[in-house]
């Protein structure tokens, strides 16, 4: 399956799982928010250029944003991590370079530590600019650091079953 047809396939699979099963859930408590779609942003492959990934970035997050009648709260959200995530993958990228060795980020083309300080800073980072945007107001900010923490602890898990259940192949790409 080409590469471009299984980032199609995930972004709808996200999306869907996203409005359809996530957000219908009753509210487990007022601090937690279940996200999982900005999951197909962090898969995304390497090779993408940064005007790419901020253009698929924003795409991804309107889309969620339709659906949800949010005035581009998650194509915000997305973007700003669109735009850290290729700083974030050279800081915490092995010396050899990852990225001429596998095609996208995961435990095995990063490491397992790299990988999930990958996905948590990009975490926290996503829910943490969605939750300021959606309050637009420091007024109450423990109640915003209690929703970012809930919902990032929540995310997080369910990032973690997702990887556990869907395994993602990763070729090492030779030269020969």
């Amino acid at each position: 399956m080409s590469s471009l047809l299984r980032n199609i396939i995930r972004l709808i699979m996200f999306i869907l799982v996203q409005v359809f099963v996530l957000n219908k859930i009753p509210p487990l408590h007022q601090y937690i928010t279940p996200y999982i779609y900005y999951l197909f942003i962090l898969w995304l492959p390497f090779s993408m250029g940064r005007s790419s990934l901020l253009i698929v970035s924003f795409l991804t997050g309107l889309c969620l944003d339709f659906f949800t009648k949010s005035p581009g709260l998650h194509a915000a959200a997305c973007v700003a991590i669109g735009y850290l995530r290729p700083f974030l993958i050279n800081l915490l990228m092995p010396q050899q370079g990852a990225e001429f060795n596998y095609r996208e980020p995961s435990a095995t083309s990063l490491g397992f530590t790299q990988y999930v300080t990958y996905v948590s800073v990009l975490t926290v980072v996503h829910h943490t600019f969605l939750f300021t945007i959606q309050a637009f107001q420091f007024g109450n900010i423990f109640y915003l650091v209690l929703k970012t923490l809930g919902s990032t602890v929540i995310s997080l898990l369910l990032v973690t079953v997702i990887e556990i259940i869907f395994i993602r192949k990763q070729k090492f790409l030779t030269n020969t």
